[in-house]
């Protein structure tokens, strides 16, 4: 009996001695946890909670203005705004369709669609103008949401377009100045950390960080908007005028360098770049694409041959209307032969032939040390985006023939663009110095100012840039003579060249050109036109050279530069 007694006991005690490990288990757990997140892991559960109630805003920097020389906008932002709807939540979607289609220029039935569809947002209009997004912003519609929108504008629209490039919708710059300078001008984005509410939104008395933006630069360009817009009329003048089926026009000050004009033909409007359909539109032709230019390429051969002394103006050369070179015999444009004839002929007559002696007789290794000197082959270094260095083969290059020495002379063969072509005739026109071309006068960042310097190297001597300016005139006044401007002595060439296709040269087109500077004494403005593909005449002296005339003569005005005689009086006195 006393044993069975003894065994009941025991089954409530062990009962509780296993209820009391378990309980003492659990207690050691919760104790262990509480010491992990109070302790060990503190800090990590801290910073999640305070992530809980911390949201990070993007402040986006204002991206810069672009000016011209006088500071006249021709790239600034603007405020639109983007209306959007949540259908769901709105209670009339026909009320509101009433309300807004006359705002956004939408058709009622198409706002009733999104507006009556079942999804949680649709986009009604992006971009209109601030008067229209603060009058929707007005009515307090709810489920209609209008949202700013910083919208970079042109506010002369096409003008000087391909100079400017454009900007996406992402804000990034593309093309022209804007591409090319697009990190200074976009800024550098800043943040705000801060508590939020239940809504997300950050609390204005909550504690906060803020790291500000850093706004965008501007920038100053060397372009003159009154010059720009006369030269693109011209230019669409021009166009219309020979039929042709491009052009491009350059007006730059050849003592610097600085771009005061640039326009190409066709053009388009970079308020609206997504609607171009073709893509090659965005390309800048002066700097961008290169051409064969020609007959104007014959200024350099010969400013090659007067710096290293094998010819000077009056070295006589006997044409007999063709020249064999590397197994291949060049002619001349007019397939004649001009007998006795001197250096500034050749220049006045445009003689492939006595540019072609010029050239062998200088031999390859100096012609090409005098292509490269003038710059062509490399880029300018121009702050345009996409600049190509153009094309020239050299002896050593598995393409290049004996014969390129000959046709290279008159501009057959290689591929220059036209701000290359008139940076190097800017150096006959400023005493031998080739200047780089540029863009931007000044970057301004907040308050400081970095002003550009321009750059200058000698290619020929002054001697050698006044030699060749004599000849130049020379041209103008027996040759090119729809070039000339009465009153006004003017230094220049003309240029007509095939275009190359596969196999040869296009036999129907041409590009015509002429490159000028004046008054040649004392040039401040040199110019340089292209047109390509004219029907009415392919020759650059009927074509290209009475558009320099038109330009010429408006320059004087614009720059207050009286005629040869009244200047020459003056400094006399």
């Amino acid at each position: 009996m006393s044993v069975e007694v003894v065994e009941a006991d025991e089954k409530p005690r062990r009962r509780l001695f296993f209820l009391s490990a378990v309980v003492i288990g659990i207690v050691l757990v919760l104790v262990g946890q509480l010491f992990r997140w109070q302790i060990v892991e503190h800090e990590r559960f801290q910073a999640m909670a305070a992530a809980e109630h911390q949201r990070a805003r993007i402040l986006v920097p204002q991206r810069g203005t672009i000016v011209d020389r006088n500071g006249r906008p021709l790239a600034m932002n603007v405020i639109t705004y983007d209306v959007s709807a949540a259908p769901n939540l709105i209670s009339d979607p026909y009320l509101a369709a009433d309300r807004l289609w006359p705002l956004l220029g939408r058709p009622r039935d198409e706002l009733i669609n999104l507006l009556t569809q079942d999804v949680p947002y649709v986009l009604l209009a992006r971009g209109v103008p601030m008067v229209v997004g603060e009058t929707i912003m007005g009515w307090g519609f709810s489920g209609i949401t209008v949202e700013p929108s910083p919208h970079r504008f042109y506010p002369e629209g096409s003008l000087a377009a391909h100079a400017l490039g454009f900007v996406n919708a992402a804000g990034q710059g593309f093309y022209g100045v804007e591409g090319f300078y697009n990190d200074l001008l976009e800024g550098e984005e800043g943040v705000l950390h801060g508590e939020r509410d239940p809504w997300g939104e950050i609390i204005p008395i909550g504690e906060s960080q803020w790291q500000p933006p850093r706004e965008g630069r501007s920038l100053v360009l060397t372009l003159d908007r009154t010059i720009q817009f006369m030269v693109e009329q011209e230019l669409a003048a021009a166009v219309e005028r020979y039929q042709a089926q491009s052009g491009t026009i350059i007006v730059m000050d050849p003592n610097t360098g600085a771009i005061l004009a640039t326009a190409s033909y066709p053009t388009y409007n970079p308020n609206t770049f997504y609607e171009v359909e073709d893509e090659h539109l965005f390309t800048d032709p002066a700097s961008g694409d290169h051409y064969e230019p020609g007959s104007v390429f014959k200024i350099i051969t010969l400013a090659a041959g007067l710096d290293t002394g094998i010819i000077t103006p009056d070295t006589p050369f006997f044409d007999s209307g063709s020249i064999e070179v590397g197994g291949r015999v060049i002619q001349n444009w007019d397939r004649r032969g001009h007998g006795n004839v001197t250096m500034t002929d050749v220049l006045v007559l445009s003689l492939n032939t006595g540019a072609a002696h010029v050239s062998t007789s200088l031999g390859a290794e100096r012609f090409y040390a005098y292509v490269r000197r003038f710059g062509f082959g490399l880029k300018t270094e121009v702050e345009l985006a996409g600049e190509v260095p153009g094309t020239v083969r050299v002896p050593g290059d598995p393409n290049w023939h004996e014969s390129d020495l000959g046709t290279n002379a008159f501009g057959q063969g290689l591929a220059v663009t036209p701000l290359q072509m008139i940076a190097a005739v800017s150096a006959v026109a400023n005493h031998g110095l080739l200047p780089r071309p540029y863009m931007v006068a000044q970057i301004i960042d907040q308050e400081r100012v970095i002003a550009t310097r321009p750059y200058l190297r000698q290619a020929i001597s002054p001697q050698t840039a006044e030699e060749l300016t004599e000849m130049m005139v020379a041209v103008v006044e027996r040759g090119a003579r729809l070039a000339a401007v009465p009153g006004y002595r003017i230094a220049g060439k003309t240029g007509t060249s095939q275009m190359p296709i596969p196999g040869g040269y296009d036999p129907n087109s041409t590009i015509a050109s002429f490159v000028g500077f004046a008054p040649a004494d004392d040039p401040q403005f040199i110019v340089l036109v292209k047109i390509v593909k004219p029907t009415t005449s392919p020759w650059g002296a009927e074509v290209a050279a009475p558009v320099f005339k038109r330009i010429a003569e408006q320059l004087f005005l614009m720059m207050g530069v009286p005629p040869d005689n009244l200047r020459q009086q003056a400094m006399a006195e």
